[in-house]
């Protein structure tokens, strides 16, 4: 790996907050009767951040604003997209509608985690955009309703450049965000930031870490490991690289935690798992699930699944338990023989609403 990077890198912000930043501004100009220049978005972690408005019109009922994206120096095909927010009061008094316009993607295959033929918003962003407008609001949803149409004119050319036409999200891209913020994707800074935590937890005396793939899979491996915050470390895509670092620096223990889509690049020896540089192989998982004992009908299912979380539905609509014990124990091999059977290890497969699917070694 290479050195850290003299230069920090800039932070941006994800499509949901744009969405969000549009939202209540179109609401704020339509109490205020002005033009909004800029808004305070709260994000889904409590803190908050101050967004740009580069459009705004209104009437008495209705506006229109925008905000550019702006990804700060992460390679974002949205970065400087537009992204646009028709709100409009209804008479379905205290609620709040979220739909996708042009240039958002339309979900037309399973496995994403969103319903089929609806638009492709995530969960968080319309999370955020009701919190926020409820914030504001609370006058006018006692009389009316609100809804929001989310709209990216150039969003059907950015997706061509993302991975929503082999996901299935078709027409345009998708709008998201899990924290509101866009963190520089560094392979040089991810690497030293993976160092530094391990020396930090070694520094205070503890020698087991948890390394998970992200947020959500730290948050839920904290209900099953009572550890300190600082024997947890976010390994992200460098797997290879992290359970290196921890036989090289004397980590005894590690706990290597994700979801189904990460965990199965890891079983096939993947060693860096950025959606960029490598794709799940379904052939491979299908290849893992005759092994378990699948039927041939379920095998060629799993060949033409959409996505990890696809397969992850397969297998449990057809009970093949096997087959998450089956990607956790080969985990566990590849990451064993990149520690050189340095560090002990226990593999822990979540499924999407923290529920442990499988661990290896078994308890």
């Amino acid at each position: 790996m290479e050195e850290l990077q003299k230069q920090k890198l800039r932070k941006g912000f994800t499509t949901g907050t744009c969405a969000t930043a549009s939202s209540k501004a179109a609401i704020l100009s339509i109490i205020e009767q002005q033009k909004i220049e800029s808004v305070d978005v709260t994000l889904p972690k409590g803190n908050s951040i101050k967004i740009k408005i580069h459009s705004c019109e209104f009437t008495e009922n209705s506006a229109r604003c925008s905000v550019i994206k702006d990804a700060g120096d992460d390679p974002d095909v949205t970065h400087r997209a537009e992204i646009f927010v028709n709100l409009s009061l209804t008479d379905n008094i205290a609620q709040i509608e979220i739909d996708g316009g042009e240039g958002v993607g339309v979900v037309t295959k399973p496995g994403l985690g969103l319903e089929i033929n609806k638009p492709a918003i995530n969960p968080v962003p319309k999370q955020m955009i009701n919190e926020n407008l409820k914030e504001i609001a609370q006058d006018i949803l006692s009389k009316s309703g609100i809804r929001v149409v989310i709209s990216v004119p150039k969003g059907k050319e950015l997706a061509l450049k993302t991975d929503n036409p082999r996901l299935g999200i078709i027409g345009g891209i998708s709008i998201l965000g899990t924290s509101g913020i866009v963190f520089p994707y560094s392979t040089a800074s991810f690497a030293a930031s993976i160092r530094q935590n391990l020396d930090v937890a070694l520094a205070l005396g503890d020698d087991t870490t948890v390394l998970t793939t992200g947020g959500r899979s730290e948050e839920f491996s904290k209900t099953l490991v009572d550890l300190p915050e600082h024997c947890f470390v976010k390994m992200g895509d460098f797997s290879s690289y992290t359970i290196q670092q921890c036989a090289k620096k004397g980590i005894k223990k590690a706990y290597v935690v994700g979801f189904i889509g990460k965990l199965s690049k890891m079983a096939k020896g993947v060693k860096q798992t950025h959606v960029k540089g490598s794709k799940v192989d379904m052939s491979f998982l299908a290849d893992l699930a005759k092994n378990c004992g699948a039927h041939e009908a379920l095998v060629n299912q799993i060949k033409k699944a959409n996505s990890a979380r696809h397969v992850q539905e397969i297998i449990q609509g057809n009970k093949l338990h096997e087959f998450f014990k089956k990607i956790c124990s080969k985990v566990y091999d590849h990451m064993k023989e990149q520690s050189e059977n340095k560090v002990v290890l226990e593999v822990v497969l979540f499924d999407f609403d923290g529920s442990v699917l499988s661990r290896y070694p078994e308890k």
